[in-house]
């Protein structure tokens, strides 16, 4: 059954290819809504905008970045396993919790990503994530149960989501591969809403659906979001435990105050570097201006009217009118506190751009 029905043209969704736990304290996963069942491949109104991680049930970057995140802003895990992922990571990743991504990986799993790295995506920032222990931070769920999915919207793209879930017999203590994973998604989601402002912890884009029956234990729910107007993808690992729980997470320390943004800040200004009738030539320049390392950015704006882009290099960019939005590359993410880089594009059209900066976010 089909919840609402899109007014788009059709597309095809294809797949990309233990003990008792102590009760739980923390509720962070809403869970059984009082809703029927329904088909596995959801359809929801709205145009979904996407570039984040599970909230619900939390990623394990996320819940580590709660874990470990201070009132000062520093990142100093308390979790074992978290403390396990930045000995390896370093605390970068903590602070870019939504990155979790693979440019070239268009929505390819079985492989692509190779077995013991599924949690980072093959993603070598996000190494730390992969290590196959039985303290990760953890959400109780029921089998079976209606349950509501909630994942942060860093940026705005449109996509799918395929939610797949670990075979029976699951055991968190050795690598994860793609054999310890059922072959299909047991929910696929065709670009649900987005709820909220892009750049904040706030903004989501959810769905309500069901939890695969017969399962306990110790389990992974591992998503797959495919941009649909780029090869862009993100992998994550939810670490969950079949136990009759109602969404509460144990394993995490007070996270401060997680409601508060990333601290990383970024900047970008923009210089036209040649000019001639009928185009013109503009070099962007991006700085972190935060205070923590970033693993990447993205920087929009609108074109004047008349004008389009004809050619970019150093960064992926992707078009919708006179929108432009422009991603890192896969070798110019990465920058320390005070450092910049550089892209820049050929426009066609008359009148040139006055615009000196332009908007810059982290991720």
């Amino acid at each position: 059954m089909i919840l609402t029905r899109m007014r788009r043209p059709a597309r095809r969704l294809t797949p990309p290819t233990t003990p008792p736990t102590t009760p739980p304290t923390r509720a962070l996963f809403l869970i059984l809504v009082s809703l029927p069942a329904f088909a596995l491949v959801i359809t929801a109104g709205g145009r979904a905008e996407a570039h984040g991680t599970p909230m619900k049930p939390g990623s394990r970057t996320f819940l580590c970045w709660q874990d470990g995140l201070t009132s000062t802003g520093e990142i100093k895990p308390v979790n074992p396993a978290c403390k396990a992922a930045q000995q390896v990571s370093g605390t970068t990743p903590f602070y870019n919790w939504f990155s979790v991504l693979r440019s070239d990986g268009a929505g390819r799993t079985r492989g692509f990503v190779p077995d013991g790295e599924l949690c980072s995506g093959g993603n070598p920032n996000f190494t730390g994530f992969n290590l196959p222990r039985n303290d990760w931070p953890l959400t109780h769920l029921t089998s079976g149960a209606t349950v509501d999915f909630s994942y942060n919207a860093w940026a705005a793209h449109p996509g799918w989501f395929y939610v797949y879930i670990t075979k029976d017999g699951f055991d968190p203590t050795k690598p994860l591969t793609w054999d310890d994973i059922e072959d299909k998604p047991f929910l696929t989601v065709d670009h649900p809403p987005l709820n909220g402002t892009p750049g904040t912890v706030e903004a989501n884009y959810s769905w309500t659906g069901k939890l695969p029956d017969n399962k306990s234990g110790r389990h992974i729910i591992y998503m797959v979001w495919q941009r649909s107007d780029s090869a862009e993808t993100f992998y994550s690992c939810s670490d969950v435990v079949f136990d009759g729980g109602n969404g509460e997470v144990t394993g995490i320390h007070d996270p401060g105050n997680p409601t508060d943004p990333v601290p990383g800040k970024c900047e970008a200004t923009r210089r036209t570097t040649n000019s001639w009738s009928g185009g013109y030539q503009s070099e962007v320049t991006v700085t972190n201006t935060g205070d923590v390392p970033m693993l990447g950015w993205m920087v929009d704006w609108t074109l004047p009217g008349g004008q389009k882009v004809d050619s970019l290099w150093n960064g992926n960019p992707t078009y919708n009118g006179q929108d432009v939005m422009v991603h890192n590359a896969d070798w110019n993410g990465s920058l320390d506190p005070g450092k910049s880089t550089t892209f820049g594009y050929v426009v066609t059209g008359d009148g040139g751009d006055a615009a000196t900066g332009l908007p810059c976010q982290v991720g």
